[in-house]
């Protein structure tokens, strides 16, 4: 599924990345802990997480995420934002709960299980 369409969708607010919505995204992830997301995350991932720091921009870029979600009305730091704009990571916002964000993704069609 495109990044653009559930962007849309799910009505998340672009912060940074706005380039870069064209790309799907393959699944999803929800965590807070940097080195989870890190060890079981999948490379074009949708993230969802409440961290607002630079270092979730770090962890995506290595990662190859298609996007960090930014749940609970959480507002990135500026260095988060300056950081996920040069690297063209897109960081979204959204006024959801996490927990009801995560199955609204579910629901329009983003799993959280890999296939093999």
């Amino acid at each position: 599924m495109e990044l653009e369409r559930l962007v849309k969708s799910l009505g998340l607010d672009v912060r940074a990345g706005s380039d870069h919505l064209g790309q799907d995204v393959t699944g999803g992830y929800a965590g807070d802990l940097l080195s989870d997301v890190i060890a079981h995350s999948a490379a074009g991932n949708i993230w969802v997480t409440i961290q607002t720091h630079p270092n979730i921009v770090a962890v995506a870029g290595m990662k190859g995420l298609a996007a960090i979600v930014l749940a609970g009305g959480r507002e990135p730091d500026p260095e988060t934002l300056k950081k996920a704009e040069e690297e063209g990571i897109p960081l979204l916002t959204s006024l959801l709960p996490a927990f009801e964000l995560v199955g609204r993704l579910y629901q329009a069609g983003v799993s959280g299980i890999v296939s093999c």
